[in-house]
């Protein structure tokens, strides 16, 4: 199944049902006084966050929504039976805005949490309520409320502590899969990660850290270049971000171009990504060990920067143990903050 982290759907809540005209039928009174119901109310339209759901992809093949109409009023002032809610399941981390105007509806974060985005048009009021000492006999009733249609866009951001960001091709994916219990796909060409991935990282004290592995940023992604700008959105709840810089391919000349390369893009994207807490993982140290003089330059360069930096190989697992305690401690640091 395809992956769909944004969406345009259509909704459209119940119509409230009609009031009764009705009068009573008693023997040896053709016609007594009024006992038309109401109708009953029209069903909403409601959100749910759904644990099962990973992604939008569910709605590929369904953009309509439609909940039950009421039942309209009967006889012997019985109300009739208001229709059915229409229950969307979402994920986790689904922004909710109405397509026509830009609003933000709602934002949907909690499992079991629900939004209300059309409300079922109330049911109209039987003859019962219209009786006056001038009209005995009314034979009048409303006519229910529609309900309310709206295109709704579905815009899906993932719910992470840790972003994972970086040139194609420096390992990503691989550390993804050597600190949680992500399983990505891995090769060797340009762009393999074409989807956002999630691993969880377990401690001993049973806190657990989400990970998200963003696919590769390009120098002009900014400009439309790769599929960076694309899924960055999924990196904004992120509280702490990890540039992954392949040392293997680091310039003697210039070892901060890579990461002043994604600096630059993440200052076009905007909003606070630029500003997040964030420090540098040099991967593949491996292919490195006999030149550790050019491992510790490029590492007091980036000091001298002031970012906080260290050097592990996903491939061979040097370093995972302390860089996740790093991670251990950097977020709850920022979560006393």
């Amino acid at each position: 199944m395809d992956f769909i982290d944004e969406v345009v759907i259509r909704v459209r809540s119940g119509d409230g049902g009609r009031g009764c005209v009705s009068f009573r039928r008693e023997r040896f009174r053709p016609k007594g006084g009024p006992d038309g119901g109401d109708g009953g109310k029209g069903g909403d339209i409601i959100l749910r966050v759904s644990p099962e759901r990973e992604t939008l992809s569910h709605f590929g093949s369904r953009r309509y929504f439609k909940a039950q109409n009421g039942e309209p009023g009967r006889g012997d002032q019985k109300t009739g039976k208001d229709g059915n809610d229409c229950i969307i399941e979402v994920p986790p981390g689904t922004k909710v805005y109405d397509e026509d105007t830009g609003e933000l509806l709602g934002d949907l974060i909690h499992i079991s949490e629900e939004l209300v985005v059309a409300k079922g048009g109330k049911g109209g009021k039987g003859n019962t309520h219209f009786a006056t000492s001038t009209n005995r006999a009314p034979r009048y009733a409303q006519k229910g409320m529609k309900g309310e249609e709206k295109r709704l866009r579905l815009s899906l951001i993932y719910i992470a502590d840790v972003g994972i960001i970086g040139l194609p091709n420096v390992g990503k994916s691989t550390l993804l899969s050597r600190i949680t219990n992500a399983r990505p796909k891995i090769e060797s060409y340009l762009f393999t990660t074409i989807v956002p991935g999630l691993g969880v990282l377990n401690f001993e004290d049973e806190i657990r850290l989400i990970i998200a592995d963003i696919p590769g940023l390009i120098e002009g992604a900014s400009k439309g270049k790769g599929l960076g700008l694309r899924f960055l959105k999924h990196a904004e709840r992120t509280k702490l971000l990890l540039h992954i810089v392949d040392i293997s391919n680091v310039s003697l000349e210039d070892p901060l171009k890579d990461y002043m390369t994604l600096r630059k893009e993440l200052s076009a994207y905007g909003g606070s990504l630029s500003q997040k807490p964030h420090m540098v993982i040099l991967n593949k140290i491996d292919l490195k060990e006999k030149e550790p003089l050019m491992i510790e330059n490029t590492i007091s360069k980036f000091k001298e920067i002031g970012v906080e930096v260290m050097g592990i190989s996903a491939l061979k697992g040097y370093g995972l143990e302390e860089l996740k305690s790093v991670l251990y401690k950097k977020l709850n640091l920022l979560e006393e903050g």
